[in-house]
């Protein structure tokens, strides 16, 4: 197939793609489960109103939001799931409240007679009563009672009552967490909001606003039909696919490699200039951040088995585990694409041959703004954690509560600001490469064109306002997490290892141009609309639960070849003798093949189809995927190309083998070790309570602090030390390529 055929095939996948995307989009706008302005009990007594619950969601988001347990099956690990969590003490207590009004004690009473009671409490709990023309949550008087006393738990739970200091520790929450009564009435009305939209029916329905999520029979919470249904459509989805895949691949595949490879290093000569220099600075401070964000990663390990502090100290009183966390996963996202930007400023000007006027003047204004986002945003995301900012301050400066885009509203325009300032100076040195029609125009075009959508995309994180419905600001955050981390950098990886490699002279231009347009086609074919997935319990209608499964069992199509793309990278390692100065760039792009396979892969689709996510959405298994994925990934990719940036900025001395091989040797070897030995034992023993008994107990206190969790958890210090070392050992090698240690004679 010629490349003007594959541009038009990617242009109608796009486009239909992006169609389809947004109108289901607006489909989620359309039925969102409605935020009331009251909740009243039957007697109009004022439980709560619509602006409480969505002052008690900024509250929420201001002490980490998604970093302090999970919304929805959304956040993170130690702390429970607020909305099984308060489902299960909700049914528990009104149970009780439900057997009191007819003068009984439903734990005194016979199966049979709390079998009707279950009945009435199925009934009490799944009936819509939402008032649509008062605009009103209408709750029994029962119901109503429950939900004081669970506003009464939760204040205790999240402020300072000293009964809850052992559940605090275990949830790793500090004491004073909310230091204001009047918030905490607030966030618990929301927590009672989201729960409520988790067990009540949409209207004319037998299922809940989330798809029966979460798995909690004794309140009718069980996988609905559709979810057997779209799974096994899913995986007859994937073999056929994966079928096709190979026969296409069999049939028209071209031998990429260069039958006549240059007998020295084409780059050999290249002489970078001021702005490629100027990009040195950049891997230092991907260096230092690497380092930063491994402290911060054991810190957060460690409160899951020692909730207040660390090793005796009170950690918890000036970094709690949701700054620590918050830290962590910023950290990650901000070196790997600090990385990317380096590499994308250092081979534009080698592409065109052109250095315009001012780049170095750019790339420096670029680091620096860089380092203000950074440096602000984490400082802001402790001063909200902290309760030191209002409500609306919090929003702009400090903590949006939001997995992955955690920074202030500020910061994240500045940094959208930093991303389209990174485009321009790409664009103007790549513009006298795309002017002339020679063989790589068609790579040149889709490297400019995947940095576009990596300096764009980024700004659908705002697309949602300070107190935007949940289910609308879940949306366009995995815009962001989904598309712009695991879609659009996916295909700037693929189109920069293609690039180098043909300018390097290893791979045929043609062949290669055809392959890389070819799985662009395929991977975005799933995964722009796999970008549902993610949300099958969010609030979001059946359509979308069916799209996501079946959308993202095609994401994982292309990883099926990714083995024959792991063995020519080693082949092309070893076919020339100068090719060995670019080893471990090309060893870091086949560690990428290998954990594509296995972390997004493997691992990934494990947890892809909607009935396997109904039951483990945000356990340990979230995490196995998520390490290994995003770590594995892009961030061994990342190295990767700083390693192939660092060999043209050092250009005429050979490297200590020994320091970067070890180092890269321990980092896999690491990363592989925790999620095997750890990680994923803690996700299969989640998943199988939560199927047994319930999502609630999967996550609570009751299962997470058994002796065998606590023993896995600890499990994690094998592999976080090997990583932490093979780390270590990167920034040791990078320092030494300033001051000598890490090189040998000259070349």
């Amino acid at each position: 197939m010629t490349p003007k055929k594959l541009w038009r095939w990617l242009a109608v996948v796009m486009v239909a793609s992006f169609a389809v995307l947004i109108f289901y989009g607006t489909e989620i706008y359309r039925k969102i489960p409605p935020i009331p302005n009251q909740v009243v009990s039957t007697d109009d007594t004022v439980l709560a109103t619509g602006q409480d619950i969505k002052d008690g969601q900024n509250v929420w988001q201001s002490i980490g939001g998604q970093t302090v347990g999970s919304i929805w099956g959304h956040g993170a690990y130690i702390a429970p799931d607020w909305t099984a969590d308060y489902l299960h003490r909700e049914s528990l207590l009104l149970l009780d409240e439900l057997a009191k009004k007819d003068n009984k004690i439903y734990k005194e009473l016979s199966d049979d007679e709390q079998a009707k009671y279950q009945v009435l409490l199925k009934k009490e709990l799944r009936t819509n009563t939402f008032d649509e023309g008062k605009n009103a949550i209408i709750f029994s008087p029962e119901r109503a009672k429950v939900q004081k006393q669970l506003s009464q738990y939760y204040s205790k739970l999240f402020m300072n009552d000293p009964s809850m200091a052992q559940l605090r520790d275990q949830y790793a929450i500090p004491k004073n967490t909310v230091k204001d009564s009047g918030r905490m009435s607030q966030m618990s009305a929301f927590f009672a909001w989201s729960t409520w939209v988790c067990i009540t029916e949409r209207p004319g329905d037998t299922v809940t606003y989330t798809n029966n999520w979460p798995h909690d029979e004794s309140v009718g919470n069980v996988p609905p039909p559709s979810l057997h249904l779209w799974s096994g459509f899913s995986v007859l989805l994937l073999l056929a696919s994966v079928g096709l895949l190979v026969f296409y691949h069999a049939r028209n595949k071209e031998e990429e490699i260069s039958e006549a490879l240059p007998l020295e290093d084409p780059l050999r000569n290249m002489k970078p200039t001021p702005s490629m220099k100027a990009t040195l600075k950049y891997i230092w401070v991907v260096a230092l951040l690497i380092l930063v964000q491994m402290l911060a990663g054991v810190i957060t390990a460690h409160y899951g088995v020692e909730g207040s502090g660390f090793y005796g100290i009170p950690l918890d009183e000036f970094l709690p585990q949701s700054v620590s966390r918050s830290w962590h996963v910023q950290l990650a996202i901000f070196w790997i694409a600090t990385s990317w930007l380096a590499t994308g400023l250092y081979i534009a000007p080698a592409v065109s041959g052109h250095e315009p006027k001012y780049q170095k003047l750019g790339v420096n204004v670029l680091f620096g703004a860089l380092l203000i986002v950074v440096l602000g945003s984490l400082t802001g995301q402790w001063l909200g954690v902290m309760q030191k900012l209002g409500l609306v301050d919090n929003f702009l400066w400090g903590h949006q509560g939001y997995e992955y885009v955690e920074l202030g509203r500020i910061w994240q325009i500045l940094l959208l600001i930093g991303l389209i300032l990174w485009l321009v100076l790409m664009v103007r040195a790549l513009l006298p490469a795309l002017k002339r029609k020679d063989g790589d125009r068609h790579l040149l075009l889709l490297f400019t064109l995947s940095s576009v959508a990596i300096a764009m995309f980024y700004g659908a994180g705002l697309m949602y306002g300070r107190q935007t419905h949940m289910a609308i600001a879940e949306y366009w955050r995995w815009w962001v997490v989904h598309l712009w981390v695991e879609g659009f950098f996916e295909v700037f990886a693929t189109v920069v290892a293609a690039f180098l490699f043909t300018r390097l002279g290893l791979l045929r231009l043609k062949s290669a141009t055809n392959a890389v347009l070819f799985s662009t086609i395929i991977f975005l074919a799933g995964g722009i609309l796999g970008t549902f997935h993610h949300l099958y319990f969010s609030a979001t209608p059946t359509a979308v639960l069916a799209l996501g499964a079946t959308f993202s069992a095609l994401e994982i199509v292309p990883l099926v070849l990714i083995g024959y793309e792991a063995y020519q990278n080693y082949q092309l390692s070893k076919s020339t003798q100068w090719i060995k100065a670019y080893k471990w760039p090309i060893y870091c792009f086949i560690a990428m093949c290998f954990w594509n396979f296995l972390g997004a892969g493997i691992f990934g689709f494990a947890i892809n189809p909607p009935i396997a996510l109904y039951y483990i959405q945000g356990l340990n298994t979230t995490a196995v995927h998520g390490h290994a994925a995003l770590f594995g990934v892009y961030g061994i990719l990342g190295i990767g190309l700083m390693m192939f940036v660092l060999r043209g900025l050092y250009p005429d001395r050979e490297w200590n083998d020994k320091l970067i091989g070890w180092a890269f040797w321990l980092t896999n070897i690491g990363l592989l070790v925790m999620v095997t030995i750890s990680l994923l034992p803690i996700g299969i023993m989640q998943s199988v309570a939560s199927i047994k008994e319930g999502y609630w107990y999967a996550r609570s206190a009751e299962f997470m602090q058994t002796d065998i969790m606590h023993f896995l958890r600890w499990m994690r210090v094998p592999g976080d030390i090997l990583l932490a070392a093979g780390e270590l050992l990167l920034v040791i090698f990078i320092i030494g390529l300033k001051f000598g240690w890490s090189l040998k004679e000259k070349r």
